[in-house]
């Protein structure tokens, strides 16, 4: 598998020094929050992957340790250790030390790669207290340690190796006077090495959390490659055909250095909603970019004359639109090549357009060839877009009716809004609150100038299970659509919004839970850049009030109370109200413990994954309920405080 041939010091190329990183390292891994911590672990696995991309590595290991610090081991060529031309220091430690040093700088050390191989290394060395690196090359052990970025010894040769295991171990613990915290989210871990390693097919990914009393370990290796991420994504939804659709692709033009390969895999389900995820050199592309545009064009153009040719729909008909023909689709698209272009506010957007053209033939000729091939799958998929472009239409007039009805901007808000006089969306915030009663002592306690509330009956509808001309038709999320001002969907215009803190309020009990998440799933399917802009929050309401004379105390959970009552003592004993529902409160007491931005708990809530995000919201709000009762008995501890 090794090959140290054509990977040697002089394809390690400098361009800048390093120090920029420890003065300003969120440029470099985003923030210094646990968000940047699992930067740095991303930045050594991604160099691993590109050893992996080259055919060179098929095993990757992730280890954290009680003391948190960490290990990634590849079994890759290993980083070169021979003298820099240019540098006349060993091409290992030049990696760890000069930014954007590295094999993917105009050498030919790798030919498609997500990461910058140096500038990884460079950049984590950088934020540790210390990093031991262990390099075995051509059967020969190298080390070197580094403490505060700084090498302690020039690299040194300690021993040799049989066999061909060639590879990189990097261990390192991160600075804890540079990051907020220095502790892994392991399940956030595995969920980007899973993703990895179906993107990656036959390359095992391994990550062991030693922390626990009992050490967690997850081994991921799927030879189906993204076929397998699609099969994964559905595994708790009802798929319209059993097999994954899947279409491969290579351009090759040497003399322009461009070399790009695709792989698509598409299912459909019996859902509402489109879950399409692109990638390019493994690097999660959530802004799309040319690649998806190619995907788009192609699925569109080839269902509507399939659904044309066999008689699905008129000639004359004006066709299917692109939402009718992704409604319920799940699909992985892929591609690898040599010099991707990031565009998009935060980078990841793919912008080299040949990619558009090579993923439009390529999905045409394959989708094209499969829907021939197979006239019953063909069939369940052209009928359920048919049937979503009839819902779409049902949607489009209740749309314009709404439209209609809300043509003056402050006549046409809803009856029930108490709206606030401020007219800035960031200094404006709406409270949507579980019943009348709670949403009459909100109205009575809030700050008119700045708050606004919403009350709302009951449980909202389900969206998970309904399509959009039911979803509009529900007074509720009406008043919360026309209330927000934005719009939805493809028509949501983030500039029209007016208010910047969108808060979920509802009781502390399993019904108030329901609501809420009730609420999140609207959002996610239908408004998601609320939660990807951070817009929306949730309210924690106190569950308990204790008083004693004068002095009155409120508890947000058991193990709070137990704290209150601890110092305050327990004689004379204390007088102690179990909050029911927010119901219960008074205006004072809901603005002095809920409302008030003084005193008030709110939790933000923010899109981090929206592949697990989804996978969640299948989960709790789908119609299967065996995955869901798996989720509730696996999270319990999450809902322990909750009144049940």
């Amino acid at each position: 598998m090794s090959n140290h041939n054509d990977y040697d010091a002089s394809q390690i190329q400098v361009l800048e020094g390093l120090e920029a990183v420890k003065r300003r390292p969120g440029m470099y891994i985003g923030s210094t929050d646990v968000r940047g911590l699992h930067h740095l672990v991303k930045e050594l696995v991604d160099n691993a992957i590109d050893e992996a991309m080259g055919g060179f590595c098929n095993h990757i290991e992730i280890n954290i340790h009680k003391d948190n610090s960490l290990t990634v081991t590849d079994n890759g060529r290993g980083i070169p250790v021979d003298e820099h031309p240019k540098l006349h220091k060993s091409a290992l430690e030049v990696a760890l030390t000069v930014l954007h040093a590295g094999g993917k700088f105009g050498g030919s050390g790798y030919k498609v790669s997500g990461g910058l191989h140096g500038v990884g290394l460079s950049v984590v060395n950088a934020l540790s207290t210390w990093l031991n690196v262990e390099v075995r090359r051509d059967n020969t052990i190298y080390r070197q340690e580094y403490r505060n970025g700084d090498p302690l010894a020039p690299v040194a040769a300690v021993g040799t190796y049989e066999g061909n295991e060639s590879g990189t171990r990097v261990t390192f613990l991160a600075n804890d006077q540079i990051f907020d915290e220095v502790n892994y989210h392991f399940d956030t871990m595995v969920n980007r090495m899973r993703e990895l390693a179906f993107l990656n097919r036959g390359v095992r990914i391994t990550i062991t959390d030693e922390r626990p009393e009992t050490p967690l370990q997850k081994s991921f290796c799927y030879e189906g490659g993204i076929i397998s991420f699609v099969q994964h994504i559905n595994r708790n939804k009802d798929v319209l055909h059993p097999e994954p659709i899947y279409i491969e692709a290579r351009r090759n033009v040497p003399e322009k250095q461009e070399f790009a390969s695709l792989e698509v895999a598409m299912q459909y389900n019996d859902d509402y909603n489109e879950n399409v995820f692109t990638f390019a050199n493994n690097i999660n592309t959530t802004e799309g970019g040319s690649h998806l545009v190619g995907f788009r064009t192609a699925l569109t153009r080839v269902v509507n004359d399939y659904a044309k040719k066999y008689k699905y729909i008129k000639e004359t008909d004006e066709g299917l639109k692109g939402e009718d023909v992704r409604e319920g689709l799940t699909a992985i698209i892929s591609v690898k090549l040599v010099e991707p272009q990031f565009e998009g506010q935060t980078k990841t957007k793919l912008g080299n357009a040949y990619i558009r053209t090579m993923v439009d033939n390529a999905v045409s000729s394959g989708l094209a060839t499969y829907l021939e091939e197979h006239p019953q799958e063909a069939k369940s998929i052209v009928e359920k877009c048919v049937t979503a472009a009839r819902a779409r239409d049902a949607a489009r007039r209740a749309r314009e009716l709404t439209r209609r009805k809300t043509a003056l901007d402050t006549t046409a808000l809803p009856g029930k809004l108490a709206d606030c006089s401020e007219k800035d969306p960031a200094k404006c915030e709406i409270f949507l609150v579980e019943g009348d009663s709670a949403g009459g002592s909100a109205k009575q306690g809030r700050n008119p100038a700045f708050q606004a509330i919403l009350p709302l009956r009951g449980k909202i509808l389900n969206v998970e299970k309904a399509r959009l001309d039911r979803i509009l038709a529900s007074d509720a999320i009406k008043s919360m659509i026309t209330a927000f001002g934005a719009g939805i969907d493809s028509d949501f215009d983030e500039s029209k919004l007016r208010y910047h803190k969108i808060v979920c309020m509802t009781d502390a009990d399993v019904d108030g839970a329901h609501i809420r998440i009730l609420m999140l799933t609207f959002f996610f399917r239908h408004m998601r850049p609320l939660l990807e802009k951070g817009y929306v929050y949730a309210a924690q309401p106190p569950l308990y009030k204790i008083a004693r004379g004068k002095n009155v105390w409120y508890a947000y959970s058991d193990d709070e109370l137990n704290n209150i009552l601890n110092e305050i003592g327990r004689d004379p004993k204390p007088q102690i109200n179990r909050y029911k529902g927010l119901g219960e409160m008074n205006a004072d007491q809901l603005w002095e413990t809920t409302m008030d931005p003084e005193h008030r708990i709110l939790w933000q809530v923010r899109l981090e994954d929206a592949m697990r995000a989804d996978e969640i919201f299948t989960t709790l709000m789908g119609d299967k309920v065996e995955p869901r009762r798996e989720f509730i008995e696996q999270n319990s501890k999450l809902v322990a405080d909750l009144d049940v």
